[in-house]
């Protein structure tokens, strides 16, 4: 006892060895709470990756991105009034069904692409190997830490995707029984999210566990894309869907079954109407709480072994190799041979392939634009319709027209925004040590090798749509005119897309780069839709007259040749400026590297 006191009043100035000072500064109650530390470190590399950026600009943007989820069903919520307050005549029975359908695909999709996006940070990395490891914390502690930063994550975003619509829909909608229908929206929302969460987890969990962290790179990428385009698809489809879904239900079809949307909105209306809901509703209602549990389930089983086979290969290393095999390496020779003759464009081709390929913040940026694209490309093209109690799907003219330039002004756009893309880049100095300030034969070089394969892709385009559908793209003529067309949109799109870019890809921003949201999506509304429609109205008068033809050939031309030489007096003004920005000024001092 006499020791304890003593050791209580000692004076705060005594000499204390080493070993003191280190078991006094474990029991510090700022530090002793490890715990509480890591999942905020865990959090925050969510918000502040380098799929968004090392200097906390991802941060903002996606605190934005945030808060923008949640205005598409706070929106439809109030453009809801009209529509049930009409005194002329109720909202009929299946357009409220309609509604309902919206705001469980809506959650489903927007919880599914957040938790794909972050996707390489729900398991460990070699920060978490080679420096998390080594400091005095348990294993167990940081798994469990890093379980409750992704349960966090997912539970916020869920908040945010759901949380504005409730506090208008009462208002909006009306309900007869206002406790029952705020039950049932709220229950079908956070089920269809946590549904759409789960199953992302559990699919990486299991190919995780299973095929090894090697095997599990070569189909992680293809299975992004596929997932990203089916969700977008099925957002963009959703008009389409929630104003034939009397047909989809009462009519028996087989498909419900096998779409997740469809099981939620069954819970939405059981939970609802109760016992006088149609027996599909109960069906599919039954259908959605099992696919949630088993879900829930697999992520929870496979995730601790896909864990722990992440972590040992991280440690023993993936030996993944760049290297070109087999026939890969003669093709590739043969390709740079034939379409790039000068060594610096040989050299920024490569560049950018393998560093938009090897870089996770790049190949996500591209399957999100890739993705976005192909669904806007499936919702103006596939048509569907039910005759005979069958359901039948067909193809639209316009669309099948309207998928060229699409893919033309998509591809160009997307490139574009993954080379600027707001990440670190501070790796930019051994671009200065070699060639010093960028000059025109580089940005030439990307904007041919961007120009390049939006064109390779157009044609494809082309090709494929006149094979799946010939009669309802046109003949021979039609392919020549959009063939043509596909070129001339590909060269005009680089010339203004790159008009002003003054940087090498991956390596700065540009010096007046917007970073408000509100207007990059104007740029694009702005500019996509009229882009889309003078197409349409062109290609019929280039197919019916070669005067027009030629005519439409000479003004691209001068177009090109105008913004060409834009272009270079932009580029001529950048190079003779003699001013120093700041980024420059610190180079000889600093490389900027990171680590």
């Amino acid at each position: 006892m006499l020791s304890h006191l003593h050791t209580r009043h000692a004076p705060q100035e005594a000499v204390l060895s080493l070993e003191v000072q280190a078991r006094m500064a474990a029991t510090d109650p700022e530090q002793a709470d490890s715990f509480r530390l890591l999942v905020r470190h865990f959090l925050e590399r969510f918000f502040n990756n380098e799929m968004a950026s090392a200097d906390g600009e991802g941060k903002k943007r996606l605190i934005q991105v945030a808060l923008a989820v949640g205005l598409p069903g706070f929106i439809l919520a109030m453009y809801l009034y009209p529509p049930y307050h009409d005194i002329r005549a109720p909202r009929p029975y299946w357009a409220q069904v309609g509604d309902h359908y919206f705001f469980v695909m809506y959650s489903l999709v927007a919880l599914a692409i957040v938790t794909i996006f972050e996707w390489d940070f729900f398991f460990p990395d070699r920060l978490d190997v080679f420096v998390l490891s080594t400091l005095p914390i348990k294993a167990r502690q940081l798994f469990l830490a890093r379980i409750t930063a992704i349960a966090i994550f997912i539970v916020g975003f869920l908040f945010d995707s759901n949380f504005l619509a409730p506090l208008v829909l009462p208002a909006s909608t009306d309900p007869p029984h206002l406790v029952r229908f705020l039950t049932a929206h709220l229950l079908s929302v956070t089920l269809s999210g946590i549904f759409a969460a789960a199953l992302v987890l559990a699919i990486q969990g299991v190919l995780l566990a299973t095929l090894g962290e090697r095997l599990f790179r070569k189909v992680s990428l293809p299975l992004q894309a596929l997932s990203i385009t089916a969700l977008f698809t099925l957002l963009l489809l959703s008009p389409v869907l929630a104003g034939t879904l009397r047909e989809w239900l009462s009519l028996k079809s087989a498909a419900v079954l096998y779409l997740p949307p469809f099981w939620f909105l069954g819970l939405y209306q059981y939970l609802l109407e109760g016992s006088s809901a149609l027996p599909v509703f109960a069906r599919l209602a039954q259908i959605a709480c099992t696919a949630t549990a088993l879900a829930v389930a697999v992520a929870v089983v496979s995730y601790p072994f896909a864990y722990l086979r992440r972590t040992r290969q991280l440690v023993e290393g993936s030996g993944k190799g760049m290297a070109r095999r087999g026939l890969s390496a003669p093709l590739h020779q043969a390709f740079h041979a034939a379409l790039f003759f000068r060594p610096l464009s040989r050299a920024m081709s490569d560049y950018i392939g393998q560093t938009s390929l090897r870089v996770p913040r790049y190949r996500i940026y591209l399957v999100m634009y890739g993705g976005l694209g192909v669904a806007i490309i499936a919702a103006s093209v596939v048509r569907f319709h039910f005759a005979q109690a069958e359901l039948r799907f067909g193809f639209s003219a316009d669309g099948l027209r309207a998928a060229v330039p699409i893919v033309a002004f998509w591809t160009i756009a997307g490139l574009r925004a993954s080379f600027l893309a707001p990440a670190d880049q501070k790796g930019k100095w051994i671009f200065r040590v070699i060639q010093g300030k960028p000059h025109l034969d580089q940005f030439l070089a990307v904007k041919h090798w961007t120009q390049l394969w939006a064109t390779i892709l157009s044609l494809a385009t082309v090709a494929l749509v006149h094979m799946i559908a010939p009669l309802e793209a046109g003949g021979w003529r039609a392919a020549a005119v959009q063939a043509l067309v596909a070129i001339a949109l590909c060269m005009l799109l680089a010339d203004a897309f790159f008009l002003r870019v003054k940087i090498i890809p991956f390596t700065g921003m540009p010096v007046a780069s917007p970073t408000n949201m509100a207007f990059i999506l104007i740029q694009y509304l702005g500019l996509f839709p009229p882009l889309i429609l003078i197409t349409l109205g062109l290609e019929p008068l280039l197919e019916t007259s070669l005067s027009h033809l030629l005519v439409a050939v000479l003004a691209v031309a001068l177009a090109h040749a105008g913004l060409v030489m834009i272009h270079r007096r932009i580029v001529a003004e950048y190079t003779q400026q003699k001013e120093l920005d700041d980024d420059e000024e610190e180079f000889p001092q600093s490389l900027g590297l990171r680590y």
